[in-house]
């Protein structure tokens, strides 16, 4: 009997196994920094906006508006232009109008969306306008969408109309959201707001019905970062950490802290409904894909993921 102990001993990997682990290492640290230059390229052209364009709509609009009534009206950038999560071609622009002593602020939310319909279609006769359950989009020709959503003033703040409802909501708070999103962003080297425009972007290819909303997946990116310390820093990681939270997510209802209604996901229906399900499986699908590139190393797989095709 052997006095070394008779420890088992590993065997050592051969030489051309060692080469071809450093060759496999080196080619997924090539991959991932291709990959993560791409997206940073991306943002780019996302975040490419006609500025001058849009302020001029805004004033044609603000004009419009403001014709035939006393008082006078304020547009203030809300949705996701306030939260800087706005991504051209991916994003209306949401103008939040504030009725401020003026004969509209007595009327109903049906009344003073009809009056900003009749008063935009005046002045801008060959536009597309039309009137939805909580606001009017205009649609001009250089292909922006403004969406205005009436609101009147209260002695507590704001207040915009309940779907419907045709009745005022409770005092909204949409400050307070921004403010999150942005706490949550700071925390992430200012990363999770460019990562809402790439989901943006890739959940506008899924179908409509499996599509989510822009306030829902910004809800979503401040409950899957907000511990800060535990996620991933490269885009492609917070893409992939973004899928992962949002597949098991999406079954339940997000409270809305701005005040417009319970939950930020209400078209979803309630706990674990068909519409929730059907959403967490197009992320389970979608983690699949990102799978299969990871194992590859496939550039062009997750280009074709990334740009929605």
């Amino acid at each position: 009997m052997s006095g070394s102990g008779g420890g088992y001993s590993v065997p050592r990997k051969t030489l051309a196994e060692l080469e071809k682990e450093r060759a496999a290492k080196e080619e997924g640290e090539k991959f991932e920094t291709e990959l993560n230059k791409y997206i940073k390229e991306l943002l780019k052209d996302i975040n490419d906006r006609d500025v001058e364009g849009i302020n001029r709509h805004l004033e044609t609009l603000r004009s419009a508006l403001e014709k035939d009534i006393e008082g006078y009206v304020d547009l203030k950038f809300g949705g996701s232009i306030m939260k800087n999560t706005y991504a051209d071609g991916l994003s209306d622009v949401d103008m939040l109008v504030q009725i401020n002593n003026s004969e509209l602020a007595g009327a109903t939310p049906n009344d003073v969306l009809k009056f900003f319909s009749e008063q935009i279609k005046r002045r801008l006769p060959n536009t597309e306008v039309k009137i939805g359950k909580l606001a009017v989009t205009v649609k001009f020709a250089s292909g922006h969408e403004v969406q205005l959503l009436p609101s009147v003033k209260t002695e507590t703040g704001y207040r915009i109309a309940r779907p419907g409802e045709n009745s005022w909501s409770n005092v909204i708070k949409p400050k307070k959201f921004a403010e999150k999103l942005t706490t949550v962003n700071q925390a992430n080297a200012n990363k999770v707001v460019p990562l809402i425009k790439l989901m943006k972007k890739i959940n506008a290819s899924f179908p409509p019905h499996k599509q989510l909303s822009g306030y829902h997946i910004e809800s979503l990116a401040i409950d899957a970062f907000k511990n800060s310390t535990s996620v991933p820093k490269t885009y492609k990681g917070m893409v992939e950490h973004f899928c992962r939270h949002a597949e098991k997510a999406v079954l339940r209802p997000i409270t809305d802290s701005t005040g417009q209604s319970v939950h930020v996901d209400n078209y979803l229906g309630g706990a674990n409904s068909v519409e929730r399900q059907r959403v967490s499986t197009t992320f389970k699908q979608l983690l699949k894909r990102i799978e299969t590139a990871n194992n590859t190393n496939s550039f062009s797989s997750w280009k074709s993921i990334l740009e929605g095709e």
